[in-house]
């Protein structure tokens, strides 16, 4: 006899799959520290992909966007401050938390990587809970920004979106006065999938997501696109676009 169904036991609601580890690019020319550290890093729950000089590091960094690069400074071919200069100057890579593992120990060396963009600098010989703990340290202050971007990226989602559709209802009724040609402006191809992605009423974060770059690369394109149309805001942005005939 089967049991009524308003009387079955409520099915157990699945459990959440757990979070990915955080993936660690390792990039250093010694064999036998690259061993050590990847092993005990992988110990400790990270996932761990290693490089052995820069050149390495830069190709594996495009192919795993990882979520922090442990580097070498002295290593053949690419040392670890052209590494670092590749990935800042790269838009998916260019918000990676890089941390430089070196033997130099002078100040002024110190100086000269914080002035280059890393974020954290640890001499050799180091502790291996140090290690641990500055890279966790890093991944989630990292958790942190990049939680807060989205959080602002998305507050006033349903606000924009609201003006968008205004904008395009007015251009389609004849209610704003279109430009009589297209105006050229010397937008990169960066910049025009942005106008592009803005003017479908996205935000931040899924332009982000869509382009496969960082919020924050986003934020600098849609700054870049108000100052070459002479714009202030968002909306005003996207009716100047739609009048001049600049997003489809």
């Amino acid at each position: 006899m089967s049991l009524d169904p308003d009387l079955q036991p409520a099915a157990e609601a699945p459990e959440a799959p757990p979070p990915a580890p955080p993936r660690l690019l390792l990039v250093d020319d010694e064999p036998g520290l690259r061993t050590a550290v990847q092993t005990y890093l992988e110990d400790e729950g990270f996932d761990v992909t290693t490089a052995v000089d820069g050149e390495d590091g830069w190709t594996k960094a495009q192919e795993l966007l990882p979520d922090v690069v442990l580097s070498d400074v002295m290593m053949p071919r690419l040392d670890g401050y052209g590494l670092l200069k590749r990935l800042r100057a790269d838009e998916r890579l260019g918000g990676t938390p890089v941390i430089f593992l070196t033997a130099k120990g002078m100040t002024a060396d110190r100086i000269e990587g914080f002035h280059a963009g890393v974020d954290d600098y640890i001499p050799k010989p180091f502790d291996p809970d140090e290690l641990v703990a500055r890279v966790r340290n890093v991944v989630r202050r990292q958790e942190r920004l990049l939680a807060e971007a989205a959080r602002y990226a998305d507050a006033d989602i349903g606000q924009m979106a609201k003006q968008i559709t205004e904008i395009r209802s007015l251009l389609q009724g004849g209610g704003t006065k279109k430009a009589a040609g297209p105006v050229r402006h010397d937008f990169t191809p960066r910049e025009a999938s942005v106008l592009q992605l803005v003017a479908e009423g996205m935000m931040n974060k899924e332009i982000a997501r869509r382009l496969e770059t960082s919020i924050r690369n986003v934020e600098k394109y849609v700054s870049r696109l108000f100052t070459k149309t002479g714009t202030a805001s968002r909306t005003e942005l996207v009716r100047y676009a739609l009048e001049h005939g600049l997003v489809e």
